[in-house]
């Protein structure tokens, strides 16, 4: 590979929008179950909670629906 050659991945491009709204969306979650944390395990804890609670959502959603 020449100096300068950029290599391209085809479905990188497509994705990166949706890839940002979710990264912001779990910072927002991480900063809102920080709030009430006091030591090291709660921000551990909310850690986990934001990575988590978009299938909690998903799970809740689709029980109201009855599905």
């Amino acid at each position: 590979m020449k100096k300068g050659d950029h290599v391209s991945y085809k479905g990188m491009n497509r994705h990166a929008p949706a890839g940002f709204v979710m990264f912001t969306a779990f910072v927002g979650a991480f900063i809102h179950f920080c709030q009430g944390a006091n030591d090291f395990g709660d921000f551990v804890y909310a850690f986990l909670e934001a990575l988590v609670w978009p299938g909690f959502l998903v799970y809740h959603v689709l029980q109201m629906l009855g599905a």
